[in-house]
This record gives C-alpha cells, structure tokens and sequence, in this order.
C-alpha cells in the first residue's frame, strides 16, 4: 500500500516563480489552446506521480474545493 496523504499546504519552492511562469506559459494561447496546456501539465505530473491511490486523491480534493 501506498502513502497516498496529499500534502494540501503551501510546498513548492519560489512558489510566486512557478506561477508566474505558468501564466507566461499560457500567455498569447487561445482558450483551446490555455486548456489543451493545461490538461497537457496534469497528465504530465499523474505520469510522474504515478500512483492511483494518489491520484484520486487528488482528484476528490480538487472537486470537494469548487464546492
């Protein structure tokens, strides 16, 4: 069994960085497009992660945060 416990806080180094390059990444991109990168990125990063405990993990967080 996996330890699939999402850390849920604050944990990426120069956090204001990355997210700013993630919005130059999308910059000049039709909505199309923007939304094609970003279902690009998540897929890239469940390949990474890897684990399917973890991703729906992940899954049911990000739903249970729109609510």
């Amino acid at each position: 069994m996996t330890d699939n416990r999402l850390i849920l806080t604050p944990n990426i180094d120069g956090a204001d960085d990355f997210y700013a390059e993630l919005l130059a990444a999308h910059e000049g991109l039709s909505k199309e497009k923007s939304d094609a990168l970003n279902a690009r990125i998540i897929l890239v990063l469940a390949n990474h992660v890897g684990d399917r405990e973890t991703l729906t993990a992940a899954i049911v967080a990000a739903k249970s945060a729109l609510k």
